[in-house]
């Protein structure tokens, strides 16, 4: 059967979702300055597709150019097409970026970051969901069977991944029935965030390809175990040096870090808006999930929304330094990945910028909000993180979400996280 290549140019927008149009691949070289049209009020997509809400109307125009470090091209070699895409920026037609760009707000972030202290940020995405493709069969947690029911999903992800560009580190079977978690080694910052999202797409793509779905809804069950998202952290300096690690300090962390990750603790009860951004987020951030529930720092505790990560076996010191990071854990799939890891940044560069120190040691940790609208009010009633997204952004953010809430104002968690599940 006659066919030609088709491309597709996206960007992972508010809702977590990427977005965006596709055009024959012989144009690629045609396309890198101008991308593809897009306007304004696309930005206003909810999870579920239909705009609510948009302070944008029908006017405008904007592009999505992409960035060809970002290429996809997976043949999976089935007769299928490949998954051939690139990730890019939303910009202004002069080729400016737009102020409400995420990929442009992590950018921005990392700006900060280096302005206050020449720092650059190295991290990881590890990534959790439910995989429909074997039996809803329990008692198997982390089990080999569990392992092995899935199939040539893992191997077939795992593949798709390294094609991808993306360096595959761990894929294994979860604590949740049909869950599954796949982590990948660390890199910089914006490429981290790129490697998340097309980690998502890898996965779903196979999935579909074997006639399934995969799930990264925050809860797909209302009982059972929620789909997190952890981003493990550490810092360098302009060399490339590891500068999280002190040996004796607290935690083990350097000042800077310490300073770092102080700011994150200190604006996180606002910034969950960002990180945490669905209504069932709050349905997994609630006690005896594995989940955090207080803004902490602690040592190796899963429960901690920052968790100082354990070195394992290095030969020396250079060794230990290079292995060191923060995980942070008040995030999942309902978010974008640049939002996420760039309202992180903007924090922790503030941290340093304010010289933040981090809660006295057995100081009773104040709770997390308890839901997306307390998140929100949090985020609306503090200057500065309003101050990162500037008052355009911040506009379409508020309504983007208050919206979203407004729609499912009626609905049981069963019910809310049904329809969560259905759209990530």
């Amino acid at each position: 059967m006659l066919r030609e290549d088709l491309v597709f140019v996206g960007t992972c927008d508010i809702s977590g979702h990427v977005r965006g149009k596709g055009f024959p691949a012989q144009e690629i070289q045609a396309r890198r300055n101008k991308g593809v049209g897009w306007t304004h009020s696309n930005l206003m997509m909810s999870a579920f597709g239909p705009i609510f809400d948009t302070p944008f109307g029908t006017g405008g125009d904007l592009m999505i150019v992409p960035d060809v470090a970002t290429e996809v091209r997976v043949d999976f070699a089935d007769g299928s097409a490949p998954e051939h895409f690139f990730l890019g920026d939303m910009r202004n037609t002069d080729g400016s970026p737009w102020e409400c760009c995420p990929r442009d707000f992590l950018r921005r972030a990392l700006a900060a970051l280096e302005a206050a202290a020449g720092l650059r940020l190295i991290a990881a995405f590890e990534q959790e969901f439910v995989y429909t493709g074997t039996e809803d069969r329990p008692a198997h947690a982390y089990s080999l069977d569990a392992w092995r029911r899935q199939g040539a999903f893992g191997e077939t992800f795992v593949a798709a991944m390294r094609a991808a560009g993306v360096v595959p580190d761990s894929f294994l079977p979860e604590y949740g029935n049909r869950q599954y978690e796949v982590t990948v080694a660390p890199a910089a910052a914006l490429a981290a965030a790129d490697h998340a999202v097309i980690t998502r797409e890898m996965a779903r793509a196979v999935a579909h390809r074997l006639g399934h779905r995969v799930i990264f809804s925050p809860k797909p069950n209302a009982e059972g175990v929620g789909n997190g998202v952890h981003i493990h952290m550490s810092l360098q300096d302009e060399a490339g040096t590891p500068v999280t690690y002190e040996a004796g300090a607290h935690l083990g962390l350097s000042k800077l870090a310490q300073q770092f990750f102080a700011g994150v603790l200190h604006y996180l009860p606002a910034i969950a808006a960002i990180t945490a951004p669905s209504p069932v987020s709050y349905l997994r951030l609630v006690p005896n999930r594995w989940a955090p529930t207080e803004v902490n720092i602690v040592q190796q505790d899963r429960g901690a929304a920052l968790r100082v990560c354990p070195v394992f076996a290095g030969p020396g010191l250079a060794d230990v330094a290079r292995q060191y990071n923060v995980e942070f854990r008040v995030t999942d799939a309902s978010a974008s990945p640049y939002m996420a890891l760039g309202a992180v940044v903007f924090a922790g560069a503030d941290g340093i910028a304010r010289g933040m120190a981090l809660p006295v040691a057995d100081a009773m940790a104040p709770a997390l909000p308890g839901s997306l609208e307390a998140a929100l009010t949090a985020m609306a009633g503090n200057d500065t993180v309003c101050g990162w997204l500037g008052p355009v952004f911040l506009e379409a953010y508020l309504r983007h979400k208050r919206s979203e809430l407004a729609t499912l104002t009626d609905l049981e968690p069963e019910e809310l996280c049904d329809r969560y599940a259905e759209v990530y």
